[in-house]
């Protein structure tokens, strides 16, 4: 998106760069020069946070963010002044696996949990960036919604072969965001000087599971009357892994983005879904 727009993106590697539009990145021993000559950085790596929560996974979702992120950060604060910018990701796991009904701002306190954990411990690598006076944005990024990954590829053929349906009771709020949307929340966070700080990437149109399992049948054309039994997420993910990935519930609003104005291409989920999906009314 930034390369079509006619932006120069200079990609980070951790092999052998191919040409100058890479640069080898070494977290654990970064060239001091890595940042030469660019104006602004968006940092979006991390293991994948799906599987059991072992010690060792917990060790690895936890350093492949907190240290990376922090290793970049304190390159951006000695660039000289032309950096701008310092984008990194965040989650909506910042505010821990269930807050209730509760409306959650960027205002709002962090919950509790590992992932709330790490979430705070990812934002705060930054620090070093943002003390330097570079303007830093965290994006916290809800359930990204796209069928070439993340929870709507897992869903997809469930609930296109009629199996689909609700998570346990089906009651916990789900903060989503459709992937076309989070594109244009980084390109704000990048180039909006305005914008600063932690910044919740969801859409305003928040569902409960429930509602999401039926719009997202409605969408396909099938039943979703199947619920999933609690005992399913556990036997996958474990018990803290189910209680703060499948279980979640979140009930976060984008109050930054609301408050700046930001346009949104989809802010209801029948919209999000017929685009992703290819199925037009």
């Amino acid at each position: 998106m930034l390369s079509t727009g006619g932006h120069r993106v200079i990609r980070l590697v951790r092999r052998s760069p191919r040409n100058d539009g890479e640069r080898q990145w070494r977290p654990d021993d970064p060239d001091r020069d890595l940042l030469a000559g660019v104006d602004a950085v968006i940092h979006l790596a991390g293991a994948p946070i799906g599987g059991r929560f072992t010690p060792r996974r917990k060790r690895e979702i936890l350093s492949s963010r907190v240290s990376p992120t922090h290793a970049l950060a304190r390159l951006a604060a000695r660039s000289g002044g032309q950096l701008r910018s310092f984008v990194t990701a965040s989650a909506v796991g910042f505010y821990g696996a269930d807050r209730g009904d509760e409306i959650l701002t960027e205002d709002s306190e962090r919950g509790d949990g590992f992932l709330a954990d790490v979430a705070a411990a990812w934002e705060d690598a930054a620090a070093p960036a943002a003390a330097a006076g570079i303007r830093a944005v965290q994006v916290r990024t809800g359930i990204v919604q796209t069928p070439g990954g993340g929870v709507l590829r897992l869903l997809y053929p469930l609930f296109e072969a009629g199996a689909g349906g609700p998570v346990g009771g089906g009651g916990g709020w789900q903060p989503w965001i459709e992937i076309d949307d989070l594109l244009d929340i980084y390109l704000r966070a990048v180039t909006d000087h305005a914008l600063t700080g932690p910044v919740n990437a969801v859409a305003p149109g928040v569902v409960r599971n429930a509602e999401y399992a039926h719009t997202l049948g409605r969408v396909l054309s099938r039943p979703a009357l199947i619920p999933v039994p609690p005992a399913g997420p556990r036997l996958l993910l474990g018990t803290e892994g189910a209680r703060e990935l499948a279980e979640a519930s979140q009930r976060v609003c984008p109050a930054a983005l609301t408050s700046a104005g930001h346009p949104f291409r989809h802010p209801e989920l029948d919209g999000a879904l017929r685009h992703v999906l290819g199925r037009a009314r």
